[in-house]
C-alpha cells in the first residue's frame, strides 16, 4: 500500500475546497455577547449569542485566516465588546468601530487606532435614513472627525442615496467603504439609482465596496439577479473590492415589528461557502479572486503583507 502524502497546509487551509489564498479575509462580521456586553438602549432589534470563538469556527470552516470585525447597532458607540474581541484575535482581525464625533477625541481615535481599528462606520440603512441632507451630514461630521487619522469611513445606505453622496464622498480626504454592494438592490437591476455615481467613485480609486451580504441585496436563492450588478462592480476595479460573510446574519427574523426589539432575534441560516462559490463565479479566474479575498483585504485593512 503507497503510503499516504500528508496534508499541506494549503489543503488545511481550504476546507471548502474552493482555492483559498492565504491571508484570505472575511472583511464584516460581527460578535455579540450580550451578557457580558449590555445592548444598547433603544436597539432596534435584539441578537443572540454570537461569540469570538463562534466567529472563528465560522472562520476556520471556511479556511479564512482573517477578519474584520464590525461595530453593530444594537452596541450603539459602545465598542467595548469589539475591542474585547480584537484582542483575543492577537493579530488575526482588524476592526470598523462607531463613534460619537462630538465626543470623540483625538487621544480616543489613537488608542483605537493601537488596538486595530482602521475604519468607522456610519450606518444609515439601520436607521432607515433615506434623506440625503441627513445623510451629509452624518458622513460630514464621522469624516470630519477621523480626518489626517488614517482611518476609513465605511457607510451602509441605500445605494438610492449615492446621487447626493457623490461630490462628497469624492472630496473625502479619507478612503470611503460602502457596505454590503454599495446598498444595491438586485431587483432594480444596474440601471437603478446611484449606480452610475459608483462606477465614477470606483474610479476615483477612492472607493471601495464590500461584495458582502448577498441576501441583503438579492431576494432570490442563489442571487442570480445579482450577477450583472456584481460583475459589474469587479469589472470597473477588482483592486477595490473585497468579500464578507455578514456572520452571524443578523435580521432573520421576517417579523421584527411585530416582535419588538427586546426579544431575541434568529439569526438567518446562510450558507458561505456558496456565496464564497458564487463570488468565484462572478470574478471569472482565479487571479481576481484571489486579490478580493486577500490582497485587497490586505491593503484597504492594513494587515501584513
Amino acid at each position: 500500500m503507497a503510503e499516504a502524502k500528508p496534508v499541506t497546509a494549503d489543503q488545511k487551509r481550504d476546507v471548502a475546497g474552493l482555492g483559498i489564498p492565504a491571508g484570505a479575509c472575511d472583511c464584516h462580521v460581527h460578535v455579540f455577547e450580550p451578557a457580558l456586553f449590555p445592548l444598547a438602549d433603544g436597539r432596534a432589534y435584539t441578537p443572540g449569542r454570537a461569540s469570538l470563538a463562534m466567529l472563528e469556527a465560522h472562520l476556520d470552516g471556511l479556511g479564512i485566516d482573517r477578519v474584520v470585525l464590525v461595530q453593530a447597532s444594537v452596541y450603539g458607540t459602545d465598542n467595548a465588546c469589539l475591542l474585547d474581541a480584537l484582542t483575543r484575535l492577537r493579530g488575526r482581525g482588524r476592526a470598523v468601530a462607531v463613534i460619537d464625533p462630538g465626543a470623540t477625541s483625538a487621544a480616543d481615535l489613537r488608542a483605537l487606532w493601537a488596538a486595530g481599528v482602521r475604519g468607522v462606520r456610519v450606518n444609515l440603512e439601520s436607521k432607515g435614513e433615506t434623506r440625503v441632507e441627513a445623510a451629509l451630514d452624518a458622513f460630514a461630521a464621522t469624516a470630519g472627525r477621523v480626518a489626517g487619522h488614517g482611518f476609513a469611513v465605511q457607510i451602509y445606505a441605500d445605494m438610492a442615496l449615492l446621487p447626493g453622496l457623490a461630490e462628497t464622498i469624492a472630496a473625502s480626504p479619507s478612503p470611503v467603504i460602502l457596505d454590503h454592494f454599495a446598498g444595491a438592490k438586485a431587483e432594480r437591476g444596474p440601471s437603478q439609482p446611484g449606480f452610475a455615481e459608483l462606477i465614477d467613485l470606483l474610479a476615483t480609486g477612492k472607493v471601495w465596496v464590500k461584495l458582502s451580504a448577498l441576501y441583503r441585496a438579492s431576494a432570490l436563492a442563489g442571487s442570480a439577479d445579482l450577477e450583472p450588478i456584481a460583475r459589474a462592480m469587479i469589472q470597473a476595479r477588482p483592486d477595490r473590492m473585497v468579500w464578507a460573510s455578514d456572520w452571524p446574519h443578523t435580521g432573520g427574523g421576517k417579523d421584527r415589528a411585530a416582535r419588538g426589539p427586546l426579544t431575541v432575534e434568529p439569526f438567518r441560516e446562510i450558507d458561505s461557502a456558496a456565496a464564497l462559490r458564487t463570488l468565484k463565479s462572478w470574478c471569472g479566474d482565479d487571479a481576481a479572486f484571489h486579490r478580493i479575498l486577500a490582497a485587497n483585504a490586505a491593503r484597504l485593512f492594513d494587515f501584513p503583507s
